[in-house]
């Protein structure tokens, strides 16, 4: 029997790694032969970069970089020597964590140390990098990104552009002549699950920027902002697909880097190779933390479901969580035989987290356990 362990992380509580071994672990109780694939997994956000490290036998690299409020932070990113792969989540840089209700910048703050993270991988001999959007305190349509990159921003008096999303009212003019040239030869892949444009009612700024700390009147201000930086820049990818998103950053990627955006979890799909991982499976198990109506919009255990469905069509699939919500018949329509929350009983989230592995392993068991014995065994 040919099982494929495939979960995102239970956030909170287990990294997709330790999901995947726990899981394993219930499995090997009940079937010590059975021909067991893990894959960690991860749709583009937090925890992508643990999920391709353990993935692909890569390794954590730590950098100080200019965090979102132009202050030094200690950041990290992956990076599969092999594979010449660097995997970043731009919020590991230039993420909210690093502000609070009272040190909230959104004018000023800046996605630096986002390219200072990208500028260390090409000097690291990275070639192909995969960037997670997503949880950042900025809002500065990336251009913070693309100075620490070579880009320079003139205004009139053709002086430099300090960092920072307002700066951008004063754009005159680009100057990329002193780009690194390291970016020759790299490619860049944004996953991106945001739609929003870069500027207008549905952009960066209307929709992301109070929850990042401006009002009413800093709001405009940065949307006009940006609206006047990509008219200069690229005035064809304001309304691109992913452009407004971690507060223009995708525009940026776009602009300056090529960048092509896709959903985060396909990405990881080929990145980890599981197409090929799943094939001839009998039984796939994935998983997070929470599993509802919404995973089926792109969620990690929606996109391994239907990438095991198109590559083993008769394999039974699986999908466990520590909390199943309402509305899960659309689930079982795309694909998934069967939904388990690994919770046992009343308990406090606290007991919950605590007891995770245990309960994961637990329902793994259970699970093969059902298959292995009822007359409707695959």
């Amino acid at each position: 029997m040919k099982i494929l362990i495939a979960p995102d992380s239970f956030k909170g509580c287990m990294t997709a790694k330790e999901a995947c071994e726990a899981i394993e672990k219930g499995l090997k109780n009940i079937d010590a032969d059975a021909q067991i694939v893990k894959v960690p997994m991860a749709d583009g956000g937090e925890g992508t970069v643990q999920a391709l490290v353990d993935a692909l036998n890569g390794k954590i690299i730590t950098k100080k970089v200019t965090g979102p409020l132009n202050k030094p932070v200690t950041a990290f990113y992956g990076l599969i020597e092999q594979k010449r792969l660097a995997v970043i989540e731009m919020s590991a840089a230039s993420g909210i964590q690093f502000v609070n209700h009272d040190t909230a910048d959104p004018l000023h703050a800046t996605t630096y140390g986002t390219g200072e993270l990208i500028l260390d991988a090409l000097k690291r001999g990275a070639e192909k990098f995969i960037i997670g959007l997503g949880g950042s305190a900025t809002n500065d349509g990336g251009a913070g990104m693309a100075q620490a990159l070579g880009v320079r921003f003139l205004d009139e008096d053709n002086q430099e552009l300090p960092v920072g999303g307002i700066a951008l009212e004063k754009l005159v003019r680009i100057d990329q002549t002193q780009m690194s040239p390291l970016l020759d030869k790299a490619t860049f892949s944004i996953a991106c699950d945001v739609s929003c444009p870069l500027t207008g009612k549905n952009g960066a700024s209307i929709v992301f920027g109070p929850q990042k700390g401006a009002n009413e009147t800093e709001v405009k201000l940065l949307d006009n902002a940006l609206a006047h930086y990509a008219d200069i820049v690229a005035p064809e990818l304001k309304n691109a697909f992913g452009a407004g998103a971690a507060g223009g950053l995708g525009f940026a990627m776009m602009a300056f880097l090529n960048a092509v955006p896709n959903p985060g979890a396909d990405l990881v799909i080929d990145a980890v190779g599981l197409n090929e991982k799943s094939s001839d499976c009998d039984l796939a198990i994935t998983g997070e933390g929470s599993i509802d109506f919404q995973t089926a919009f792109g969620k990690t255990p929606m996109a391994v479901t239907e990438c095991v469905k198109k590559n083993s069509p008769n394999c039974t699939i699986v999908g466990l969580c520590g909390h199943l919500g309402k509305n899960v018949d659309v689930l079982y329509e795309k694909g998934f035989d069967a939904l388990f929350p690994i919770v046992s009983g009343p308990q406090s989230l606290e007991e919950a987290m605590e007891n995770g592995e245990i309960n994961l392993t637990r329902t793994a068991e259970n699970v093969l356990r059902l298959i292995k014995r009822t007359k409707f065994s695959i």
